[in-house]
């Protein structure tokens, strides 16, 4: 199985950067068994369908507003994903819902999409994320190990030593 984990969002605005954090968390916590690629999308949108060709199963991570409390954990699947990013809240949400439609239209749209979402609390210009939303940075992280368990992948925590039996 062909798995893509992309995190998306500009570090320069806040919590708007989160998706990307969040990548960076999970390869600081766990390492995925096989099939498993992970992605700083950054604001890129149509120069990553590259990325998304030939595989299975999309997971994406971004802020999404959905009129939650702040730092509120959500999770999306199949046709919601591009519906939510039709309510863009930022740029380079127009070009993951660009990226999307035309992955669908050239038949690269992976069969399964899950969106794994944050709550924005701000999303100004700063490079660090409002308290709201770092307290949730592992929590989310997590979501993305639950993820790939639940399609029957490996993970891993680092510094977890793996268990080898040797039979002689």
């Amino acid at each position: 199985m062909n798995v893509l984990v992309m995190g998306i969002g500009n570090l320069l605005l806040q919590d708007e950067g989160a998706g990307v954090r969040v990548i960076e968390e999970f390869e600081r916590t766990y390492q995925p068994m096989g099939g498993v690629e992970l992605l700083d999308g950054g604001t890129s949108g149509i120069e990553l369908l590259y990325y998304i060709q030939g595989k299975d199963v999309l997971i994406l991570i971004d802020v999404v507003r959905c009129g939650y409390p702040w730092g509120t954990l959500s999770r999306f699947e199949g046709a919601d994903v591009p519906a939510l990013f039709q309510q863009k809240i930022s740029p380079h949400q127009l070009g993951i819902s660009d990226l999307l439609a035309t992955a669908r239209l050239t038949d690269s749209l992976p069969k399964k999409i899950v969106l794994l979402g944050i709550e924005p609390k701000c999303i100004d210009t700063g490079l660090e994320l409002t308290d709201e939303i770092a307290a949730n940075i592992g929590r989310l992280s997590g979501m993305i190990a639950d993820e790939l368990t639940a399609l029957g992948l490996s993970v891993t925590p680092r510094g977890e030593k793996l268990c080898v039996t040797t039979i002689l």
